[in-house]
């Protein structure tokens, strides 16, 4: 269970085997590749009632949807998340998975782009859910196209192929 370096990467993406859509060779770095911020966000509602957190609970119920236009940003404040997704779309084979990690440089700015559910399994096509929460002092503010984040490939020991309710979530459908 080796995680792949830079070459490797391009190497399954040459063969088809890895798919990124689009696809960029320069935002490979030496184990992971950068994603893009994308342009929809839903944005949690202030409200004053419990929401249960059950097997279906549902985001939708308690956010809404906002789509930030080429050039304009989006506020993330002091302690408030929100979702975002990636532009780009990962598909892997069914003896690779995935690690979606933020980048330090907006670590250090208080940004957490990934808080709770960073793995990726063998078999997804999807772009990536970002549940970006800001930890500092001040307001953040974000744009599409920003490279938010990196992923890592890994292998895994024998083949899986994850078949749950994000298994094809697109940035039309998360």
């Amino acid at each position: 269970m080796g995680v792949l370096t830079r070459d490797e990467i391009i190497q399954e993406v040459h063969a088809g085997r890895i798919g990124i859509d689009p696809f960029q060779e320069a935002l490979v770095g030496p184990a992971s590749v950068d994603l893009h911020l994308g342009d929809k966000f839903y944005v949690f509602r202030k409200v004053h009632q419990v929401f249960h957190v059950t097997e279906e609970a549902d985001y939708h119920q308690i956010t809404d949807q906002v789509v930030v236009r080429p050039g304009d940003e989006i506020l993330i404040m002091p302690q408030e998340t929100i979702l975002g997704i990636t532009r780009e779309r990962i598909t892997l084979p069914e003896d690779l998975c995935g690690w979606l990690q933020g980048r330090s440089r907006f670590a250090r700015l208080g940004l957490l782009v990934h808080i709770a559910a960073p793995f990726m399994h063998p078999g997804i096509s999807n772009h990536q859910c970002l549940e970006m929460s800001n930890c500092g002092p001040v307001p953040l503010a974000v744009k599409p196209d920003l490279p938010i984040c990196q992923f890592v490939f890994q292998r895994t020991v024998g083949r899986a192929r994850y078949d749950g309710r994000f298994r094809d979530q697109t940035q039309a459908s998360y």
